[in-house]
């Protein structure tokens, strides 16, 4: 039960009761909701301050587990990453050895995706995992770009085993006269005497003594891009280009066989044995160029040698003797 409260009335010298106005008790009302809001405000700041609300705990374990998954992700992508390196070196070092192709320079492979606005949408989102989802959507982007380089090249590779039956059918793997007792290779590849300057030069070819009239067979299948007569050099001579960067030049012919544009297959009679040009006896001056380069055509008899007969005639071409032509 509330007190009853009085008051002095000088008028009446008499102690009056006292009667509170609504407005009093509005207003005494409203202080006291007032502090209580306040008190209630303050108490509602500390609480969250000092403990999270269930939905905060809720958030916060749920980063916590996406920063793990982002971990796990950036591990399976440096997994991957470790397996392309393992495709592309597999590739650079067999596949395309194998083929005789240059391998991918690094710099392709490793080449960058996109400018440096490519990430600002995730950074502009203000993201508190910013690094790690910037850091993991690069290692991706790279990963793939990688991937894409590495299919090109498995198609190359694919294409080129394909074409692995006509290159070994193109490559001038014989000679390109019968020699069975190994002993017409007159002049190896080399620094030799010249017969008519009779001083040391390089001899882009290797010479076959046969006598005149001796068939001349294609090393390899080609097209005959060239069929010249001169009065000097090589004489009469053919060229035929087998394709994959080989050339292959038959010189100091007596007469042809072949025309040019004509495709012929190895082992096709393309002329005969002369003395033609700047010839001091009757052979054949054969030649091989590799995407435009002289090679020692002895490196590639093997098709019809053993390897016995084959180190016999790599140590005929190798003395130093005097070249015919």
């Amino acid at each position: 039960m509330s007190r009853i409260k009085y008051y002095y009335d000088p008028k009446t010298c008499k102690y009056e009761r006292y009667q509170r106005s609504k407005w009093d008790i509005a207003l005494n009302s409203l202080g006291f909701f007032s502090l209580a809001s306040v008190i209630a405000v303050v108490m509602l700041i500390s609480f969250n301050y000092f403990f999270e609300s269930p939905k905060e705990l809720m958030l916060k374990k749920e980063n916590q587990e996406l920063t793990l998954y982002y971990q796990l992700l950036e591990g399976e992508v440096n997994k991957l990453n470790h397996m392309m390196g393992d495709l592309q070196q597999r590739d650079d070092n067999l596949y395309r050895i194998i083929f005789e192709s240059e391998p991918i320079p690094d710099e392709m492979r490793n080449a960058g995706v996109g400018g440096s606005d490519r990430y600002k949408e995730i950074k502009e989102k203000g993201l508190k995992q910013e690094d790690l989802v910037v850091s993991l959507s690069q290692k991706v982007d790279a990963l793939k770009r990688k991937m894409y380089v590495q299919s090109i090249s498995y198609d190359e590779v694919t294409d080129m085993a394909y074409k692995k039956e006509e290159y070994w059918a193109s490559v001038p793997a014989i000679q390109p006269i019968l020699n069975e007792n190994l002993n017409m290779l007159a002049s190896g590849y080399g620094m030799r005497i010249h017969p008519i300057l009779k001083v040391r030069k390089m001899h882009k070819g290797v010479d076959f003594a046969a006598p005149k009239g001796t068939p001349i067979y294609a090393t390899g299948d080609g097209v005959v891009v060239a069929v010249k007569t001169v009065f000097g050099g090589y004489g009469k001579h053919i060229e035929i280009d087998h394709g994959f960067g080989f050339v292959t030049r038959y010189a100091h012919m007596n007469e042809f066989k072949v025309r040019k544009g004509q495709k012929i297959k190895r082992g096709d009679l393309i002329g005969t044995v002369g003395n033609t040009g700047s010839s001091t006896a009757p052979h054949v001056h054969y030649e091989i160029m590799k995407d435009g380069r002289f090679v020692n055509p002895v490196n590639y008899f093997f098709k019809d040698l053993t390897p016995e007969e084959f180190d016999k005639i790599l140590e005929l071409s190798g003395r130093e003797n005097q070249s015919l032509s």
